[in-house]
């Protein structure tokens, strides 16, 4: 694949996923009245996680398609930097949520595995905002772009395992599906974030990475805010 195929493959990819995320967002937003009343706590968080990521990710790869037209990345890094900090912050509240996503779907305490999580979401923003991370580069540096993503893995496999550990307790199957989602997004994550300095070509995993997300979105739109998937509450075993 040519250099000029693989921005193009990027740049529609990019935009065909902020088109489809904001339409998700919407659809969440549209269909908020008519969720049963005992699932409004989990739809609002859920309208929150997504509408923080499509905003984060319009900055993160909405900046990278303006850098690419205004002459490329290494001809804009402090916009492509910018964008990648925008969804840093926005992807590590969205963990932070679904923490709570998973203590009310499940009915379960915080306890000391969620208090956990959520001071590991705080701890990763302090880092963030740290002027070691040199956030106008075009390629994260190391050893910050490993450090700042540690707490992120942390947070992320931390709440998949809570997730799938009810959801099979309770044979939901939705959130077995959102619980897998995630753990796929990391095995595609986690080479970038250990070798894109290498080979920058390994940056296009963050496309099947990115579509877990949208799965996730997708489950949860139908789980919670379309009325005839919509079930009591009295047992959490809603399917899609």
């Amino acid at each position: 694949m040519t250099e000029e195929m693989r921005v193009w493959m990027e740049v529609i990819f990019n935009i065909a996923y902020l088109i489809t995320i904001w339409a998700l967002v919407i659809l969440m937003l549209r269909a908020r009245p008519a969720v049963a009343t005992a699932d409004q706590p989990i739809a609002s968080r859920l309208l929150w996680m997504f509408a923080l990521l499509a905003l984060g990710d319009t900055g993160h790869v909405g900046f990278r398609v303006l850098a690419y037209a205004a002459g490329g990345l290494e001809a804009n890094p402090l916009l492509v930097g910018l964008g990648a900090f925008s969804t840093a912050v926005t992807v590590t509240i969205f963990y932070m949520l679904l923490v709570d996503v998973w203590r009310l779907r499940f009915k379960q305490p915080l306890g000391w595995a969620g208090i956990f999580l959520l001071a590991t979401g705080i701890v990763r923003l302090a880092i963030m905002f740290l002027p070691v991370n040199q956030w106008g580069q075009v390629v994260p540096p190391q050893p910050m772009s490993l450090i700042r993503n540690i707490p992120l893995m942390m947070q992320g496999l931390g709440v998949m395992i809570l997730i799938l550990r009810d959801a099979y307790r309770y044979n939901d199957r939705p959130f077995q599906w959102i619980g897998w989602s995630i753990l796929a997004s990391y095995a595609f994550y986690t080479p970038v974030i250990l070798f894109v300095q290498q080979a920058p070509t390994v940056g296009m995993l963050m496309i099947p990475k990115t579509l877990a997300y949208v799965l996730i979105a997708i489950i949860a739109y139908r789980t919670v805010y379309q009325p005839q998937h919509v079930q009591p509450q009295q047992k959490p075993l809603q399917t899609v």
